[in-house]
């Protein structure tokens, strides 16, 4: 579906700092857009908040001197707010958002961006319509490691990339409100929102196979699954095996790609190596179907060559960047860094892997 770009005019407030509401002040309203907001400099200004908590609302009144909402729909009706942070729960996105872009709102909403690819299209029509902006933090896509794998990968030094792994394991009970399905909670959405949008950079048909299955286990209070095993196969790419479980109490490799000509891995996300070989400077590979002189195995020595990277992490900088981008789209017209339909693709695996391993 084609996206609207259109922002409020170059011309208009340039310069001024963006005035941000934030509607939900839980973990990611508070814990990430908030703290972002605080620290990240004079072109961005938290002009109102809403969360029905009193106590959450005091909280940040106390922080940024700002305004205070219970509802929705008191801080859509605030004039002042530019740009509305939608970090409600899950199954209130389409509803928050869509009242946010009707009132003329740009909007960030967190991830997963929504339920359903139906409501993902509702809230991309309405964007279409009233010329918002619609993104979505999938700050993820900043993060040093993947862009460090992206360049490799690109750069063509591995060969022909065959197949690739993206781990997001550990070994973890939780009780909380997202391991409830009703609230679109369960690893799916919460790791699979990062790890399945990592992957989508990496193939352009809009249709591969895809195989799913997904279990909930003890680990989780709730209903939601707890075990998430992904294997994407595109025509015009890698495998991809994306691995999200709290049943594995032994680190794995975070990053794996196997090419034809190297390999990439990266064990914790905090150093990546990659080990390859040029054709052109290896010997000829020639058939030769003679008795090997040992009757063992063919064996030579490659001209290997091996190059290391060691990004610097820091989880807010993804955000920083983000804001940036948000900033410079707002006020100098400049495109989404994150378009609402690039982030579409993501969430239509989210929905294949529902119908395919209903949990």
């Amino acid at each position: 579906m084609a996206e609207s770009t259109q922002t409020s005019s170059p011309e208009t407030n340039n310069g001024e700092p963006l005035r941000i509401g934030i509607s939900g002040l839980g973990r990611s309203g508070w814990g990430i857009h908030a703290n972002v907001l605080a620290q990240i400099g004079e072109n961005f200004n938290v002009t109102a908040v809403c969360d029905p908590d009193p106590a959450r609302q005091e909280e940040a009144i106390d922080r940024f001197d700002c305004l205070a909402y219970s509802t929705i729909d008191e801080i859509i009706a605030d004039k002042a707010v530019e740009l509305l942070v939608v970090a409600t729960p899950s199954q209130l996105h389409v509803s928050d958002v869509s009242a946010a872009l009707r009132a003329g709102k740009h909007v960030i909403v967190e991830k997963p961006m929504a339920p359903t690819l139906e409501g993902v299209d509702e809230m991309i029509a309405v964007a279409e319509e009233t010329g918002m902006l619609l993104t979505v933090n999938q700050n993820y896509r900043y993060h040093a490691d993947f862009l460090k794998v992206k360049e490799v990968v690109d750069s063509g030094v591995l060969g022909r990339i065959v197949q690739m792994r993206i781990t997001g394991n550990g070994f973890r009970r939780r009780w909380d409100w997202q391991t409830l399905k009703k609230y679109g909670g369960g690893d799916l959405n919460n790791k699979g929102a990062h790890s399945i949008d990592w992957a989508i950079h990496f193939f352009d048909d809009p249709n591969p196979e895809i195989f799913c299955q997904m279990e909930t286990t003890p680990l989780f209070a709730g209903d939601a699954e707890s075990h998430v095993k992904l294997v994407i196969k595109p025509n015009d790419g890698p495998v991809i095996d994306v691995e999200m479980s709290n049943c594995c109490a032994f680190p794995q490799d975070a990053w794996l790609v196997m090419g034809t000509q190297g390999t990439l891995v990266s064990a914790d996300r905090r150093e990546i190596r990659w080990k390859y070989f040029d054709p052109d400077e290896a010997p000829p590979l020639v058939l030769d179907t003679k008795p090997t002189p040992d009757r063992s195995y063919n064996r030579e020595t490659l001209p290997w060559k091996e190059e290391s990277f060691t990004p610097e992490f820091n989880f807010f900088t993804g955000m920083f960047t983000l804001y940036e981008d948000i900033y410079n789209t707002v006020r100098a017209g400049t495109p989404a860094a994150i378009s609402a339909a690039s982030v579409r693709r993501q969430v239509e695996i989210l929905e294949r892997c529902r119908e395919i391993s209903p949990v």
